[in-house]
């Protein structure tokens, strides 16, 4: 019989916070894995640091944004009571997930030696910011501070100008895909041999790693990454590239050919560059004739004309205006699903259709503890236990 969700019979302990590791546990719970979040008593960090200052009823935006399709767990696991529960745990467990600072794990007992002796089965998936050991191991793991010793923000904008982070947390989400990528191979390693194993990754790998072509170009290619006078979008693409003003809004252009485009835009000197290098050594001029020009008229026009032209160019939208595109109704990007505490619900959807086996939400963001009860009765222990464990603050619950 076919699985209603692929990962459905597969449970994953996730002991992350912030974004990366809850983002990766997410996906694996949209596609179907049980997926546990085993947070403090307290909550999750995640749950007292609303992004945005979107701080909701119950939960704030950016926690449900990262972990619907989990129960929550709240437990110490500082405790000795605690740390036998999520063993026992382990024991039916197929992954383990965390991205503890160095030397967390090992203090709790929960590092991957330790659990490998209780699961040897167990595909066990540490997250940190710059790899377990090394010069930079002790290091904040933060968005912002990675993109800015990744390279990236070197790649675009004005020379001479302050480097532009990206407007979204880059390193955050594509750190959060790698480990996903990671469970997923592991599994499918497991699968095959019955092995489980340790899966190793760094925000800092996973950011350069992403960069693959840049620096292929730098290194094998030997260009050096120069920035321009004007604010080209990319230090390896030919001109014009980069976002520009028209008369009622800003519209993105892609490296067309020069001779359409100066038909297009009336700009006669563009007609005698050459395309393989002048887009290169005069990129500043072609910027700048091209800025100067796509100033007197309107999006619509522009886009139109160079749609007529098979041009690549494309309206930069805002966030109402993306979920106001037809396209992105169409392709149903986003999902919407009723919460028992926040009300309405709609965020991005898992963003890979299967024919057979689709993604689904079954559960939103849960509360602290929500499922604590459940969980321990699903390994054995009475209520009247349970219940002394949530009094001696050993295990945490909330009730909706």
């Amino acid at each position: 019989m076919t699985p209603r969700s692929i990962l459905q019979g597969y449970r994953v302990l996730d002991c992350s916070i912030a974004m990366a590791g809850p983002f990766a546990a997410q996906r694996l719970g949209d596609l179907g894995a049980d997926v546990i979040k085993v947070e403090p008593v307290g909550g999750e960090w995640q749950r007292h640091m609303p992004a945005g200052g979107a701080t909701g009823k119950r939960i704030n935006a950016s926690f449900i944004s990262l972990n619907r399709n989990k129960r929550s767990l709240a437990i110490d696991l500082k405790a000795t009571e605690g740390k036998a529960l999520l063993a026992d745990l382990v024991k039916n467990s197929d992954v383990f997930l965390q991205n503890y600072r160095p030397g967390v794990a090992e203090r709790l007992g929960v590092d991957y030696k330790t659990l490998a002796a209780i699961n040897p089965k167990l595909v066990y998936v540490s997250i940190s910011g710059y790899g377990e050991d090394g010069p930079y191991k002790n290091r904040p793991g933060q968005d912002l501070l990675l993109q800015a010793m990744s390279g990236a923000m070197m790649s675009a904008g004005r020379d001479g100008d302050p480097p532009m982070p990206a407007g979204q947390y880059l390193v955050d989400a594509v750190t959060a895909s790698t480990a996903f990528e990671g469970v997923l191979a592991a599994l499918l390693h497991r699968e095959r041999t019955g092995e489980g194993q340790l899966v190793q990754v760094n925000m800092l790998d996973a950011i350069v790693a992403l960069q693959m072509q840049e620096f292929s170009v730098h290194t094998v290619g030997g260009k050096p990454q120069q920035r321009s006078q004007e604010p080209h979008a990319h230090v390896y693409i030919r001109a014009p590239y980069g976002v520009f003003a028209s008369s009622d809004g800003y519209l993105a252009l892609a490296f067309p050919p020069l001779g359409k485009l100066a038909a297009i835009i009336d700009a006669p000197l563009l007609a005698t560059m050459n395309d393989q290098t002048d887009t290169f050594t005069r990129r500043d001029e072609i910027f700048a004739i091209t800025r100067d020009r796509l100033k007197t008229q309107t999006n619509a026009h522009w886009l139109t004309a160079f749609d007529a032209q098979d041009i690549w160019a494309a309206p930069v939208l805002g966030y109402a205006d993306v979920l106001a595109d037809p396209q992105i109704a169409h392709n149903g990007t986003f999902v919407e699903y009723e919460h028992p505490t926040e009300g309405r619900v709609k965020t991005p959807g898992f963003p890979i259709r299967f024919s057979k086996t689709p993604s689904r939400v079954e559960r939103g963001a849960p509360i602290t503890g929500q499922h604590s009860r459940e969980l321990l009765r699903e390994l054995g222990l009475s209520d009247a236990q349970i219940t002394e464990l949530i009094e001696r603050k050993v295990i945490g619950e909330q009730t909706l």
